[in-house]
């Protein structure tokens, strides 16, 4: 069963990601993925940035309670996103293609989100 908070933290989380791959299209990206899952990771967005494949986490906080969204993609995370994307690009068939990997946070204040990019962030 799926409790309210959890459900929140989903609704929160989506609603993020939506504003990130928005951003990023503005900034020229083409979106070719979201929610990308392999084994037991996931990507939240796949994108193109010019020749570059761009592997992106999106993190979004509602508040600092507990730190900045930035700093919740730790060196487990990264290791993880690196697998995943290793599957990405075996899948997709794309190994002389340039990657990287950029963090998206996104900060909700009233309702509104705040966007910083980091771009290839690890």
């Amino acid at each position: 069963m799926t409790t309210v908070n959890s459900r929140s933290r989903r609704v929160t989380g989506n609603a993020g990601e939506f504003a990130a791959a928005d951003f990023l299209k503005r900034l020229g990206y083409k979106i070719l993925e979201r929610q990308y899952r392999f084994n037991h990771g996931e990507i939240d967005v796949v994108a193109r940035d010019g020749g570059e494949i761009v592997f992106v986490e999106v993190k979004t906080r509602r508040s600092e309670r507990f730190g900045r969204a930035e700093e919740s993609v730790t060196p487990k995370k990264q290791e993880l996103l690196r697998r995943t994307a290793e599957g990405y690009v075996e899948e997709k068939k794309c190994l002389n293609v340039p990657c990287r990997f950029d963090v998206v946070a996104v900060q909700v204040r009233n309702g509104k989100a705040e966007i910083t990019h980091f771009k290839n962030a690890f």
